[in-house]
């Protein structure tokens, strides 16, 4: 009994001294936008970077788990090397990232999924 005791004991210190592991990013690139989720360590929330130097805008489409039907999207049409990030809701499962051309196809990635 006494061992057992000890093991949990010890068992405890070491999962209370151990960091806790967060959620890792996922992250698309489509022409010069670049999109990843979780953003800022929340699940439900997405955030999209334009790093091309035209001046058509990056956006993110995705895809909530509470609304799963509907497709949403964050644009960024603050400029080269400018990151948005979107409001904070139920956790985004599934995403990609564009860069909008103008009279022309968009660039995207394909879509990744949390």
């Amino acid at each position: 009994m006494r061992t057992s005791t000890t093991l949990a004991g010890l068992l405890l210190a070491v999962g209370l001294a151990l960091p806790t592991v967060t959620a890792t990013a996922t992250s698309v690139t489509g022409g010069g936008a670049t999109a990843w989720s979780p953003a800022r360590g929340d699940s439900g929330r997405i955030a999209v970077k334009d790093g091309s130097r035209d001046s058509d805008p990056a956006k993110a489409e995705y895809f909530r788990t509470a609304s799963s039907d509907r497709k949403r999207t964050l644009w960024n049409h603050n400029g080269t090397h400018t990151t948005v990030y979107s409001g904070d809701g139920s956790k985004i499962f599934k995403f990609k990232a564009c860069d909008e051309n103008f009279g022309s196809r968009d660039d995207c990635s394909g879509w990744a999924y949390n």
